[in-house]
């Protein structure tokens, strides 16, 4: 498969199901009275997009390369975060709602579709350069930052997207320990995808 084709219908899909969540929470917003800023500030506030952002950026970099961007620094990190953000929803989110009609949409392509869209573009088209035993340790910098924004923005607005980092609820405690043992969980299938790229090649 040729590798900037596959890049850009990872980014497609990726770019489909946030535009379309964004046009959804912003309707949802501006229904409640709180217009679009807060629309915005909500949407902002969910790892699950802001990493299905990270996979639509580095997809669409990649698709612009001549190589297809298959050695991009932070394409494993991308594709690790976004299997992680299904994983995730499937075990431990997806009975908490029924989202209907162009939300279930959005859910699906959000957490099944753009997450099996980019393992199979790591898996079919792997790096062609040595993935370090090291660099699963640097993209476990986006989960971690990603950490500290959620809790620094819940100290300060009362709002933590997901319960198992809801501080008001579980505290401070409990919620560092989920908090690394997401972070485990995300090395452990940055090492396996490591491992799998090596046997793939």
């Amino acid at each position: 498969m040729n590798a900037r084709f596959a890049a850009a219908i990872v980014a497609a899909l990726a770019w489909a199901a946030l535009l379309l969540q964004l046009f959804l929470s912003l309707r949802l917003s501006i229904d409640n009275g709180n217009g679009v800023v807060h629309g915005l500030w909500m949407y902002l506030a969910y790892f699950t997009v802001l990493t299905n952002l990270l996979v639509a950026i580095t997809a669409t970099v990649a698709a612009r390369r001549n190589d297809g961007g298959r050695d991009l620094a932070w394409r494993g990190c991308a594709v690790t975060a976004v299997v992680l953000v299904g994983l995730g929803y499937h075990f431990l989110l997806r009975h908490v709602w029924a989202p209907q009609g162009l939300q279930w949409l959005a859910d699906v392509m959000l957490h099944y579709i753009v997450p099996l869209a980019a393992l199979a573009w790591w898996l079919v088209l792997p790096p062609r350069r040595h993935v370090a035993p090291t660099a699963p340790l640097r993209w476990l910098q986006w989960p971690l930052l990603y950490a500290a924004y959620a809790l620094i923005r819940g100290a300060i607005t009362g709002f933590y997207p997901y319960p198992f980092i809801d501080v008001s609820v579980l505290g401070i405690t409990r919620t560092l320990i989920h908090c690394i043992g997401f972070g485990l969980i995300f090395l452990a299938l940055a090492w396996l995808l490591r491992v799998l790229t090596r046997l793939r090649a």
